[in-house]
């Protein structure tokens, strides 16, 4: 029997970003059956090099091209007849896909499209509506998309599927583990610190800088010397504010916050939110949030703005896992 060959369009799946993690998640899934093989066109991110790759240990199962953007129609086209595509399986923001649905027509009589969806937040964006129809099934990544989707295109075929973490990697260690790790991480006057943790990118809706300012205030009512701060995140990033200029302007000079820069391995990760007290994520607009994710899998409580699928980790309806901050607006 010959295996279904899937067409993934996405951030790159070796990349460090949530779509990118959860594509990974999403091929070797399947390719662990052996019923599958993948072809991933891998964007949203600059290459060194744009020559195929294949991915161990799965041989010639999966195969990643790299490119700039997300594809183009004519690319689209060719890679559908050529590789005989089964199924085309697409992933992130819907206004990255309009030149996608655009050829929805010349797509779906060769294989189906199956697309898995983020929305933030209400109202119910109705204008979503002729996307949502160009698809043969809708994958929802939170319980606000799933809604949206049914009340918008209920037509449609969906399916309520969250966001995952390797829970292998992300697990609780034991108090002797984190005080190990907190012994050789931290300095000695760090180390009874109340430590909070936030790991995202620096860009505007992730609302960075505004933590730093916030963070601040919180210290001058419980002493700079009670809690600390640490960001892994690029501080310079030009689609963010300069972190290093806030923390200077708000003259945070005794480590309350520091910024970690460079690149960690995921199991270093696991180890940073069992270390820390609380991860915080305030975006103001944000689909899922698969950092708080991380760390409930480390069972760190995590404060964050109920927005997206953050709300649906915060609490099950009854139970809180952390802090959950209603908008004023």
């Amino acid at each position: 029997m010959s295996k279904i060959k899937i067409l993934t369009l996405s951030d790159h799946p070796l990349s460090p970003s949530g779509v990118g993690t959860q594509t990974k998640y999403f091929c070797e899934s399947l390719l662990k059956t052996g019923r599958y093989s993948i072809l991933s066109l891998g964007g949203a991110v600059k290459h060194q090099s744009y020559r195929p790759v294949y991915i161990d240990p799965y041989e010639n199962d999966w195969k990643i091209i790299p490119i700039d953007g997300y594809g183009d129609a004519q690319m689209i086209r060719s890679i559908i007849r050529n590789e005989k595509i089964d199924l085309v399986w697409f992933m992130t923001d819907p206004r990255f896909w309009g030149w996608l649905w655009e050829i929805e027509n010349e797509i779906r009589p060769l294989c189906p499209m199956v697309y898995y969806h983020v929305w933030d937040n209400y109202p119910y964006p109705f204008y979503n509506r002729n996307a949502y129809l160009s698809n043969d099934h809708i994958v929802t990544i939170s319980k606000v998309t799933d809604d949206i989707v049914k009340t918008v295109a209920p037509e449609v075929k969906s399916t309520y599927l969250p966001h995952s973490v390797n829970s292998e990697i992300f697990r609780p260690l034991t108090e002797q583990q984190i005080q190990e790790i907190r012994t050789s991480s931290l300095e000695p006057e760090d180390q009874s610190k109340v430590v909070f943790f936030w790991n995202n990118r620096n860009a505007r809706r992730k609302q960075s800088g505004t933590l730093i300012f916030w963070f601040k205030e919180f210290l001058d009512k419980v002493g700079h010397d009670k809690a600390m701060l640490i960001m892994h995140t690029e501080p310079k990033d030009p689609h963010g504010q300069d972190l290093v200029h806030i923390i200077e302007h708000l003259k945070l000079k005794q480590r309350e916050v520091l910024l970690s820069t460079n690149k960690i391995t995921q199991e270093q990760l696991g180890r940073l939110y069992n270390m820390v007290d609380c991860t915080i994520n305030i975006y103001d607009a944000e689909g899922f949030g698969l950092a708080t994710l991380e760390s409930l899998s480390c069972e760190t409580p995590i404060i964050v703005t109920m927005t997206g699928g953050m709300q649906e980790q915060v609490t099950d309806g009854e139970n809180w896992f952390g802090v959950g901050l209603e908008p004023s607006s």
